[in-house]
Protein backbone atom coordinates (compact mmCIF):
# COMPACT_ATOMS: atom_id res chain seq x y z
CA UNK A 1 0.00 0.00 0.00
CA UNK A 2 1.49 3.57 -0.91
CA UNK A 3 1.33 5.21 2.51
CA UNK A 4 2.09 8.43 0.86
CA UNK A 5 -1.55 8.90 -0.48
CA UNK A 6 -3.08 8.78 2.85
CA UNK A 7 -4.66 11.79 3.70
CA UNK A 8 -3.33 10.88 7.69
CA UNK A 9 -1.86 14.34 8.89
CA UNK A 10 1.81 14.12 9.81
CA UNK A 11 1.18 15.73 12.51
CA UNK A 12 -0.50 15.28 15.91
CA UNK A 13 -4.08 16.93 16.02
CA UNK A 14 -6.86 16.83 18.51
CA UNK A 15 -9.88 14.15 18.37
CA UNK A 16 -13.17 13.93 19.98
CA UNK A 17 -12.81 10.90 22.16
CA UNK A 18 -16.73 10.35 20.86
CA UNK A 19 -16.27 9.77 17.48
CA UNK A 20 -13.50 6.58 18.37
CA UNK A 21 -16.32 4.83 20.44
CA UNK A 22 -19.00 5.04 17.35
CA UNK A 23 -18.09 2.15 16.01
CA UNK A 24 -17.53 -0.49 18.72
CA UNK A 25 -19.48 1.23 21.81
CA UNK A 26 -16.29 1.81 23.36
CA UNK A 27 -13.46 3.68 23.27
CA UNK A 28 -10.78 1.48 24.47
CA UNK A 29 -12.03 -1.38 22.44
CA UNK A 30 -11.32 1.16 19.35
CA UNK A 31 -7.72 1.97 21.06
CA UNK A 32 -7.21 -1.36 20.96
CA UNK A 33 -7.96 -2.29 17.36
CA UNK A 34 -6.43 0.91 16.49
CA UNK A 35 -3.17 0.10 18.02
CA UNK A 36 -2.59 -3.55 16.64
CA UNK A 37 -3.53 -1.92 13.01
CA UNK A 38 -0.72 0.64 13.70
CA UNK A 39 1.45 -2.17 14.26
CA UNK A 40 0.67 -4.07 11.63
CA UNK A 41 1.28 -1.22 9.51
CA UNK A 42 4.55 -0.56 11.08
CA UNK A 43 5.90 -3.84 9.98
CA UNK A 44 4.93 -2.99 6.38
CA UNK A 45 6.99 -0.02 5.92
CA UNK A 46 9.81 -1.30 8.00
CA UNK A 47 9.69 -4.54 5.38
CA UNK A 48 9.40 -2.52 2.92
CA UNK A 49 11.98 0.26 3.68
CA UNK A 50 14.24 -2.88 4.25
CA UNK A 51 13.68 -4.32 1.03
CA UNK A 52 14.65 -1.43 -0.75
CA UNK A 53 17.48 -0.48 1.19
CA UNK A 54 18.88 -4.15 0.81
CA UNK A 55 19.89 -3.23 -2.90
CA UNK A 56 22.16 -0.97 -1.59
CA UNK A 57 24.08 -3.23 1.16
CA UNK A 58 27.66 -3.39 0.33
CA UNK A 59 29.67 -5.83 2.18
CA UNK A 60 32.78 -4.19 1.85
CA UNK A 61 33.86 -0.95 3.90
CA UNK A 62 34.12 2.04 1.35
CA UNK A 63 33.40 5.03 3.63
CA UNK A 64 33.30 7.14 -0.22
CA UNK A 65 30.83 5.10 -1.54
CA UNK A 66 28.54 5.41 1.77
CA UNK A 67 28.99 9.35 1.08
CA UNK A 68 27.89 9.51 -2.27
CA UNK A 69 24.73 7.48 -2.81
CA UNK A 70 22.03 9.82 -3.62
CA UNK A 71 19.24 6.97 -4.51
CA UNK A 72 19.74 5.30 -0.85
CA UNK A 73 19.11 9.00 0.77
CA UNK A 74 16.08 9.82 -1.60
CA UNK A 75 14.59 6.37 -0.12
CA UNK A 76 15.63 7.27 3.40
CA UNK A 77 14.01 11.12 3.00
CA UNK A 78 10.59 9.72 1.64
CA UNK A 79 10.21 6.91 4.72
CA UNK A 80 11.09 9.77 6.75
CA UNK A 81 7.91 12.42 5.44
CA UNK A 82 5.27 9.59 6.06
CA UNK A 83 2.42 9.77 8.57
CA UNK A 84 3.81 8.06 11.83
CA UNK A 85 2.03 4.32 11.62
CA UNK A 86 -0.63 5.40 14.22
CA UNK A 87 -2.04 8.39 12.65
CA UNK A 88 -2.56 5.88 9.20
CA UNK A 89 -4.49 3.89 11.70
CA UNK A 90 -6.67 6.32 12.96
CA UNK A 91 -7.72 7.95 9.75
CA UNK A 92 -8.29 4.35 8.84
CA UNK A 93 -10.25 3.58 11.46
CA UNK A 94 -12.15 6.80 11.26
CA UNK A 95 -12.87 6.24 7.83
CA UNK A 96 -14.15 2.81 8.11
CA UNK A 97 -11.08 1.45 6.29
CA UNK A 98 -10.47 -1.10 9.25
CA UNK A 99 -11.90 -4.33 9.46
CA UNK A 100 -12.42 -5.99 12.71
CA UNK A 101 -14.47 -8.29 15.21
CA UNK A 102 -14.71 -9.27 19.20
CA UNK A 103 -15.61 -12.73 19.18
CA UNK A 104 -16.21 -12.84 22.63
CA UNK A 105 -19.38 -10.51 21.86
CA UNK A 106 -20.10 -12.65 18.19
CA UNK A 107 -20.23 -15.81 21.33
CA UNK A 108 -22.50 -13.87 23.80
CA UNK A 109 -24.94 -13.03 21.20
CA UNK A 110 -25.16 -16.93 19.65
CA UNK A 111 -25.52 -18.00 23.43
CA UNK A 112 -28.75 -14.94 23.97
Amino acid sequence: MDYKKTNAPTTTVVRDMEKFSEPTGNVYESLAIIGKRANQISVEIKNDLSKKLSEFASYNDNLEEVFENREQIEISRYYEKLPKPVLIAIQEFLTGKVYFRNPAKEKDKLDK
